[in-house]
């Protein structure tokens, strides 16, 4: 008779361990569709986002500065508060913000062409005065809000909606390596390059993001995570043979790992 009570309360133990909650929603992330194509990775750097906002338990005090391109409805998404900035000058907004709010978490998200093309000196300025913001750089290659045109990340050889034979590195020049250009600013605390395309870089890239909101609430300055994403569509492929393009192809060019840390 013991013997069978015993068994029934290890059984009753591991059903209940088996009814822990080990996968949710972030609080931070509102149950809404998203409106992202078919494999994007934008869905799960917001995701990223949310999860170590709230670990943080920061969310009250979390001001995000949205861009321009794919992600510009990133605030219907967010249930903390956002505001809008034009093209290119995400880090000018969140720098003002930032200053006059210095007891709030600020950051920007940015993909390649708002940050790397238009918003070039924005980024370079904003690094280089330290401002204590934290930068989600979004590197999917293209343009994706108007079509798929070369961006300043596009690859050589890289097919788009304006370099139909590839990009050429004698008419459009080397892809732009950002965090290496704005490792050598002193302002510059914290640099990483993440990849999302498969559960273990996802892991690490959520490691990353944690560890640019830390220097930020640290006080140490400015810190970026570039993070390489899909973009299944403009890429003209299924979302597993664009992960396997970053793995293969992608990663080689823009190395994962830490650029600089304090």
């Amino acid at each position: 008779m013991k013997k069978k009570m015993k068994k029934k309360g290890r059984t009753k133990k591991l059903q209940k361990a088996a009814e822990v909650l080990v996968f949710s929603r972030p609080k931070s992330f509102r149950d809404v569709e998203l409106h992202y194509c078919a494999g994007c990775g934008h869905s799960i750097v917001h995701r990223l986002v949310c999860e170590a906002i709230d670990e943080f338990g920061i969310r009250e005090r979390t001001i995000g500065v949205a861009p321009v391109g794919c992600a510009v409805i990133a605030y219907d998404y967010w249930d903390f508060d956002v505001s809008e900035a034009a093209h290119g000058r995400t880090p000018a907004v969140a720098t003002g913000i930032k200053r006059a709010r210095p007891g709030n978490i600020v950051f920007t998200y940015q993909g390649d062409g708002d940050l790397a093309a238009i918003g070039t000196a924005e980024i370079i300025h904003a690094a280089n005065r330290g401002e204590n913001i934290t930068v989600i750089f979004v590197n999917n290659g293209v343009y994706g809000m108007t079509g798929g045109q070369m961006a300043p990340t596009t690859l050589a050889g890289q097919k788009t909606s304006t370099t139909l034979h590839g990009r050429s590195l004698r008419n459009d020049g080397y892809p732009l390596k950002i965090l290496e250009m704005l490792s050598v600013l002193p302002g510059a605390r914290y640099l990483e390059r993440v990849s999302i395309h498969s559960a273990q870089e996802i892991l690490r890239a959520k490691r990353a993001i944690t560890k640019a909101f830390k220097t930020q609430i640290d006080g140490k300055g400015f810190s970026m995570v570039e993070v390489l994403a899909m973009c299944p569509t403009y890429w003209g492929m299924s979302p597993i043979q664009a992960a396997e393009r970053i793995k293969n192809e992608v990663s080689t060019f823009y190395p994962i790992g830490v650029v600089k840390s304090y």
